[in-house]
């Protein structure tokens, strides 16, 4: 009863093609946005800042990124974690080799320079598709890990391969305690969401879902295939390499190229898959899924062994995690393959059309 949009006109072109077009929805992210930067830094514990709503905030930035690319233009990438670790790099060496350089401009830097090799790397979508860029993807993941391991420059002549950042600043703010980390990462968060979510409702994101759709009736109606392939790499690979400049500044502080493996570029595909491709709100319904998934299974397996007497181990309960994972992407591919997002579509619809059952 309470989701209608009853007596909400729209006279104007404007307010027809407003992202949230029934004022509920406009209310409902306000107020979500405003519990997220008032309640939750005043509340949540330190483990809850470091071990779930951090990690979940940059991750589901950079699945908004993967999604761009796998979701909207339907270009396979299973390279997203090399991505990352060049924004991240990036960003260390900005910091390192520049003096005074701010936090900011150094990440979005990572990014731009995530872009330049996103581009080049999806020169081939231009060529190949399916599961023949997917493999030029991987191929650029382990090129990757194997330049940030070998090529000691990168690391600033690090001994041990391993980089280490402190002292955050960012315009006078001191970023040191979790919360101040976590609304670091929110106002990102914000902000790219925004834009991501404008950008595939503007011109340039038709023509990535028409390309994803059919390329060859794109080409015909005049939409180039290449402009549109590179400027999704581009989009999707800026995004995800400030994810991962935000991945290693905020979250981890201390990382080595094993922090972006081809594992994590799985996790991030699973994330648009589970979450749901072509969909904003779906990243963040993955990247919740991914990040709060395994902290339950942590700790409900071990206390269902104990209810049966069974006592189990973590190298169970980290399989078990990744059986449930495996799973789950089936069930989706077959049964539900817009994944939660869609689930979260199909129950709106029906609170707006409740009780009716047409």
């Amino acid at each position: 009863m309470f989701y209608r949009e009853n007596g909400q006109f729209k006279a104007t072109y404007p307010s027809d093609q407003q992202i949230f077009p029934i004022a509920q929805d406009r209310y409902a992210i306000l107020a979500l946005l405003a519990i997220a930067a008032v309640v939750v830094p005043m509340f949540a514990s330190e483990y809850m800042f470091k071990a779930i709503l951090v990690p979940f905030l940059i991750l589901a930035l950079a699945a908004i990124g993967v999604n761009i690319l796998v979701g909207y233009c339907g270009q396979i990438s299973l390279g997203s974690g090399a991505f990352m670790a060049v924004g991240a790099y990036a960003a260390y060496n900005f910091m390192v080799r520049i003096d005074a350089m701010p936090l900011v401009v150094a990440i979005l830097m990572g990014g731009v320079f995530a872009t330049i090799v996103g581009v080049v790397f999806g020169i081939p979508s231009l060529r190949v598709r399916g599961l023949y860029l997917a493999i030029a993807t991987l191929a650029a993941q382990f090129f990757i890990d194997w330049a940030f391991l070998r090529i000691k420059w990168f690391t600033n002549n690090s001994s041990s391969g391993s980089v280490s950042v402190a002292n955050l600043e960012a315009f006078g703010w001191t970023i040191n305690t979790p919360a101040e980390k976590y609304l670091f990462c929110l106002l990102f968060v914000v902000v790219f969401g925004l834009g991501a979510k404008n950008l595939v409702r503007s011109a340039i994101g038709r023509e990535w879902m028409a390309i994803r759709d059919m390329d060859v009736a794109a080409a015909v109606i005049g939409i180039r295939p290449m402009y549109a392939k590179l400027t999704a790499f581009a989009v999707s690979s800026f995004i995800v390499g400030v994810a991962g400049a935000l991945w290693g500044f905020v979250h981890l502080g201390s990382w080595e190229p094993a922090a972006f493996s081809v594992d994590r570029s799985f996790q991030l595909l699973f994330m648009v898959i589970i979450g749901g491709m072509g969909s904003i709100m779906g990243s963040f319904f993955g990247a919740a899924f991914i990040v709060i998934l395994p902290i339950f299974l942590n700790q409900a397996l071990p206390g269902l062994g104990d209810m049966v007497g069974v006592e189990i181990s973590t190298a169970f309960v980290a399989h078990a995690e990744s059986m449930i994972f495996g799973a789950l992407i089936v069930w989706f591919l077959i049964v539900e393959p817009h994944g939660l997002a869609k689930l979260w579509s199909i129950g709106k619809e029906k609170m707006r059309l409740w009780p009716f059952p047409h």
